[in-house]
């Protein structure tokens, strides 16, 4: 039985039963408050389980009943403080991996990570790139703000009578020198970054780890401006993602497609970017540790980026972020430098 199913069944119950609907409600409400994906839908699980339980094993009493609807609702709430004993892969869902976890296609979906930071302090500042375009250039300041929105959704299910789905996403990061008051609190620098991706289900388990899917994806990535200021490049990806209970782990290696060009303006990109990255995960009591690691052997240049997000409310938790290297924006793709903010991430 599907969770759709469950939760509409437990609906049901609510409406056939209403001494006892606000103290369900109050165990699905307690479910929905879980900042951890994980522990909600098992959770969710837990309480339609347990509240269809009765409908289906007893019969209907000659006068109405108050004792058997007690016990399930505390056992529910019980179970809704408590995350599942088997944690729910978050990869199975974000990427609709089984038929349980499928919504059909042009639904929106997380993909990288949402966030302000609304303080993110740099070690130092690039302002070279800036000092032909007006005549004092541009002196940037230490801190400013910084955000990322990125999302993805569905365009094709099922190819070809085959498991493989063919998704898109769109990524955007900005730096903002919102408290640069003395130029005009300009934007540095902002990241545009569209993509499609072929995702092919594996869910192939080796102990306790799983590989579940692989994909194969091109992205663009530029930051929008014409003349010095421009930076931009064209990638063809792999990527290969797996999970080992609160562990997850996502390795790209991607082929650079526009590196010939004599007129392009970063040419020497894949120098400091490397040809791949590496990214790992830990979730835990909703609390979730990130790191993501790229590197070029060659030139051994590359970067280094870590985050914390702890719940907060529904759907928000306070998050830290640190970087180390090159690349933080394309701006900054030949220029290292090291941050750390502090802001909030959407956990949708």
């Amino acid at each position: 039985m599907t969770l759709l199913k469950r939760i509409s069944l437990s609906a049901l119950v609510l409406s056939a039963a209403p001494v006892h609907a606000g103290d369900l409600e109050q165990a699905l409400l307690r479910c929905s408050a879980l900042g951890d994906v994980s522990a909600r839908l098992g959770c969710f699980d837990a309480v339609a389980k347990d509240a269809v339980a009765p409908v289906a094993d007893v019969a209907p009493p000659a006068k109405p009943a108050t004792a058997p609807l007690p016990t399930v609702v505390e056992k529910t709430i019980a179970l809704a403080d408590k995350p599942p004993e088997t944690p729910i892969s978050r990869m199975e869902q974000d990427w609709e991996l089984v038929p349980s976890a499928r919504r059909g296609r042009y639904n929106f979906r997380p993909y990288r990570d949402s966030y302000l930071l609304i303080g993110n302090f740099s070690s130092s500042t690039n302002d070279e790139p800036f000092s032909g375009i007006q005549p004092s250039g541009l002196k940037s300041k230490r801190i400013e703000l910084a955000y990322q929105l990125s999302f993805k959704t569905k365009l094709l299910e099922g190819i070809a009578d085959t498991p493989i789905d063919l998704w898109a996403a769109y990524t955007q990061q900005s730096f903002w020198q919102a408290y640069n008051r003395a130029d005009s609190s300009p934007f540095r620098d902002t990241n545009y970054m569209p993509e499609v991706m072929l995702v092919l289900p594996i869910n192939k388990s080796a102990g306790a780890a799983t590989l579940r899917y692989a994909s194969l994806g091109a992205i663009h990535a530029s930051n929008g401006q014409s003349g010095t200021l421009s930076r931009s490049w064209n990638r063809m990806y792999a990527e290969f993602a797996g999970d080992a209970g609160k562990f997850g782990a996502t390795v790209r290696v991607w082929k650079r497609l526009d590196n010939a060009k004599s007129d392009n303006d970063n040419i020497d990109i894949t120098d400091f970017m490397g040809h791949g990255d590496l990214r790992v995960t830990y979730n835990n009591a909703g609390n979730e540790f990130s790191a993501l690691v790229r590197r070029n052997f060659s030139t051994q240049k590359g970067a280094l980026e870590v985050g914390w997000a702890f719940p907060l409310a529904t759907n928000l938790k306070g998050y830290v972020h640190a970087f180390g290297g090159y690349g933080q924006s394309l701006i900054d793709y030949n220029y290292s430098r090291k941050s750390i903010g502090i802001g909030v991430l959407m956990d949708l």
